[in-house]
């Protein structure tokens, strides 16, 4: 027994050391990657070579959450990959005018959801390239709806042979929980101030409202008639050819016995079709092949920037409009990037009021909205940049709405596109109860209390009469708070608010003639715009004002990329669950998940929302 006790000690010895050898690997290893990327050479763009555009998952006005975790998300097959817009326009503005940069070249395969907003301002970028007399090429093996948009606007459009060209339109399906609800004799109680105001009619309704229906055909029929357009312009084809296809794509495919390649060549939506050796061979035939011969001479946006240094420039000193994006919904309190805080977002204002060198500041947006609250305290930080002289101008990108209207009321001048989704001037606030679901488990719930509303907002009781009356007056308070506002920022009555508010959503182009919006444009529109309000002529210079990263996160933003590449090497993105069963099951119910999220986001207690579910899929 005494003999056995010393094997493990020894045995147990032996795992510790090996478990130190092995830590010590890995910080050696991590350790590399960090003196590696610091140490990295600036690339070197050589010369006659194609700017490689390839958007990875969704195309965002913000990143979300801290540069490593999305590095370690993404590795492990955890995270939504994306791509953040500016990187992708700046990119394509600065090699529009550089000699070494001959071709533009898009590939869309790995592009997730992009709103119509954010390929308007990419496609402006690349209109500029094409300009400057560079040859454009975009090829995929397959096309969606976002993916065709961005491809169109190249010189040349190469599918695969077995590829698609698929243009399914919009859509605004939700899920209703009411008949659920009712299984689980949960009773769900919502206040509201708008009578289109639809946000939490999922909880207690089955279907859609014949109110929602209605603005939603308006501003969907909207973007699709503005999808349309910019192809048919883009592509050069006859009036009607889009919606054409679109709309016989099913019976075109039949008759082309399912080669869907060659319906959309025959419809002009592609140059050709080719493989992606064919398309390669092009590619080298125009800016020549690489060092190893094997490829065309290319750099990617991401090395492009660092070797260009086009973001520095754009973060120097001296007078300059300063841009805050806000982007996400608005939640209480200090929120990270990706999500619009009403104390982040406001002292990020501040920073701009409180900055001699910044003359003019453009908010941009891109928000459902969400804490009344939160919206109040940036609204406030609105208010005191033009208080203290300095212009304000909102750009909106493809959603402005609710609270996202709210903080956008009191600018100087309010610049979006005919497809942003904007107004939505309501208010809303909504409690479940759940008496009658514990009562059938036998449990119930007395007590006393010292006044009428003691114990009145408990979820294991039912929702008082006092309580309720609370709640609509509070909410009714919010609105027409929300009026007065909209009504001094925009010079309207309160009645004219009234009339185009009631918690309606409206496309860009319904909303600047009802006077929500002052023109139609684009962010570039919206700088000038600042510009010449703060009466800057010559050089000025345009500056994103953002979280300031201590040195540990400016650490871990530049060794992201070696970072991911270690991961992917020692097996971290291949191994586990990530590409198990159960991970197939996640995907499948990430639109559920996404719902509940979104929802539990909303639920601070004693809130008042305005809120619009109106994301475009």
């Amino acid at each position: 027994m005494q003999y056995l006790g010393r094997l493990i000690h020894r045995l147990w010895r032996a795992l510790d050391v090996l478990r130190r050898f092995l830590h010590l690997l890995l910080l050696l290893a991590l350790a590399g990657v960090v003196v590696g990327t610091l140490l990295q050479a600036t690339p070197r763009v050589p010369d006659r070579a194609a700017l490689v555009v390839h958007p990875s998952g969704d195309i965002v006005e913000q990143l979300s959450g801290e540069p490593l975790q999305r590095a370690l998300s993404e590795a492990q097959g955890e995270g939504q990959p994306q791509t953040l817009l500016w990187d992708l326009t700046t990119a394509i503005r600065t090699a529009a005018g550089d000699p070494r940069i001959a071709a533009l070249v898009i590939e869309t395969d790995d592009m997730g959801s992009a709103g119509q907003v954010k390929l308007e301002e990419l496609a402006a970028a690349v209109g500029e390239f094409r300009r400057s007399g560079k040859k454009v090429v975009a090829h995929g093996n397959y096309f969606l709806q976002s993916q065709y948009y961005l491809a169109a606007q190249a010189d040349e459009v190469y599918l695969d042979p077995f590829g698609f060209v698929l243009l399914d339109g919009y859509d605004r399906y939700r899920m209703f929980f009411k008949d659920a609800l009712d299984k689980l004799s949960v009773d769900m109680h919502l206040f509201r101030a708008g009578k289109f105001k639809s946000a939490a009619e999922p909880f207690v309704r089955r279907d859609m409202s014949p109110e929602d229906r209605q603005e939603s055909a308006a501003y969907l029929q909207a973007l699709w008639s503005g999808y349309r357009q910019a192809i048919t312009q883009a592509r050069n084809l006859e009036s009607g050819a889009v919606a054409q296809y679109a709309d016989s794509y099913v019976a075109a495919v039949a008759a082309a016995g399912g080669d869907t390649a060659k319906v959309a060549k025959d419809s002009h939506l592609v140059t050709d079709l080719q493989t992606s050796q064919q398309v390669e061979q092009r590619l080298i035939d125009l800016v020549g092949a690489d060092s190893a011969g094997k490829s065309y001479r290319q750099m990617s946006t991401a090395d492009y920037l660092r070797a260009t240094r086009a973001l520095d420039k754009e973060r120097g000193k001296g007078r300059a409009v300063g841009v805050v994006v806000a982007s996400g919904a608005i939640l209480d309190g200090r929120q990270p990037a990706g999500t619009i805080g009403g104390e982040s977002t406001a002292l990020l204002l501040r920073e701009a009021r409180q900055d001699d060198d910044i003359r003019a500041v453009v908010l941009r947006i891109d928000s459902p909205g969400g804490s009344v609250l939160a919206s109040e305290q940036i609204y406030r930080e609105v208010l005191a940049l033009k208080q203290g002289g300095k212009p304000v101008v909102v750009s909106m990108s493809d959603v402005a709405a609710s609270g996202g209207y709210y903080i956008a009321a009191p600018a100087d001048e309010i610049i979006a596109s005919a497809n942003t989704i904007t107004g939505s001037i309501g208010v809303f606030a909504g409690i479940p109860t759940f008496s009658r679901s514990l009562a059938k488990l036998g449990i119930a719930v007395d007590g006393i209390g010292t006044t009428p509303l003691s114990g009145a907002t408990r979820l294991d009781r039912p929702l008082s009469p006092d309580a309720s009356r609370l709640l609509q007056a509070t909410v009714d308070h919010a609105y027409d708070e929300f009026l007065a506002r909209v009504s001094r920022g925009r010079g309207m009555t309160r009645e004219a608010v009234d009339a185009v508010g009631q918690g309606r959503v409206w496309a860009g182009i319904d909303a600047k003639r009802n006077g929500l919006v002052d023109q139609l444009g684009t962010y570039d529109d919206a700088v000038k715009e600042a510009a010449r309000r703060a009466g800057l002529k010559g050089r000025y210079g345009v500056r994103r004002i953002e979280p300031e990263m201590n040195w540990a996160q400016q650490l871990l933003l530049q060794v992201r990329s070696t970072g991911e590449q270690l991961i992917e090497r020692i097996g971290l993105a291949r191994s586990g669950w990530a590409g198990s069963g159960a991970a197939q099951l996640v995907q499948r119910l990430k639109p559920l998940d996404r719902e509940l999220a979104r929802w539990a986001s909303l639920s601070a207690p004693n809130s008042v929302y305005a809120y619009c579910l109106c994301t475009i899929e």
